[in-house]
């Protein structure tokens, strides 16, 4: 989760507002972001009534406390709201030392559109199995091996020279509809003319913006 989010996130909870969006669900599957949370709804709260009891106190007429004793209770309450609005930085330094990270790994990765990060179990029959990552060229097709889970042991960032093996689950990135297909792709000639076709879709895929654009130039010049 990014910096801005998060302290959105967690003025939020601080301030008891409700939000329907879906940072709130990636932070309840987190325990240390629902911990935090807990903490700064808690203290939230607790901050708020305080905050709202010292202004009544200091404003109310009669029970016997000079003016300078109301204001300093006004200046304590300013003071503990201050405070509550700086625990933004304590939190990003118990992060820090914790060693999790500030980036919102699934915005960078666009998993909310139409790439995701997939689990792939290979089958005897399969066109994955029994191949070489070298030659099943799947870079070609838009999609990237992340890693295999391989009889209890993980092998993150295979290399080219990886053959996948029947019973071996991969963790794949790309596009949903192109793992959907791969997963369904057969060892046989239609399994290639698939990859041919995934291809070529994905080649034409990513010439496509440098297209328009030189497109557009094209006829920016010519308009000159």
């Amino acid at each position: 989760m990014s910096r801005e989010e998060a302290r959105f996130q967690a003025r939020a909870a601080m301030s008891g507002v409700g939000l329907t969006t879906r940072s709130p669900e990636d932070i309840v599957a987190h325990p240390v972001r629902r911990r935090i949370v807990l903490w700064l709804m808690i203290v939230g709260g607790a901050g708020i009534v305080t905050a709202v009891a010292s202004l009544v106190l200091s404003f109310r007429g009669g029970g016997g406390g000079s003016r300078l004793t109301r204001a300093g209770i006004l200046v304590g309450a300013l003071f503990a709201l201050w405070v509550l609005l700086r625990l933004s930085r304590g939190i990003a330094w118990l992060l820090g030392r914790s060693g999790f990270a500030g980036r919102d790994y699934a915005t960078m990765l666009d998993l909310s559109g139409e790439y995701a990060i997939a689990e792939l179990q290979v089958q005897e029959g399969d066109w994955l199995a029994e191949q070489s990552l070298r030659a099943m060229r799947l870079r070609d097709e838009g999609i990237v091996v992340v890693g295999v889970q391989r009889r209890g042991v993980y092998l993150g960032a295979p290399g080219p020279d990886t053959v996948i093996e029947p019973c071996d689950t991969l963790v794949l990135y790309g596009r949903r509809t192109r793992i959907a297909e791969l997963d369904r792709r057969r060892r046989d000639a239609s399994g290639d003319a698939a990859h041919a076709r995934a291809s070529a879709e994905a080649t034409a895929d990513s010439h496509e913006p440098a297209t328009s654009e030189s497109r557009g130039v094209r006829s920016s010049t010519t308009s000159r």
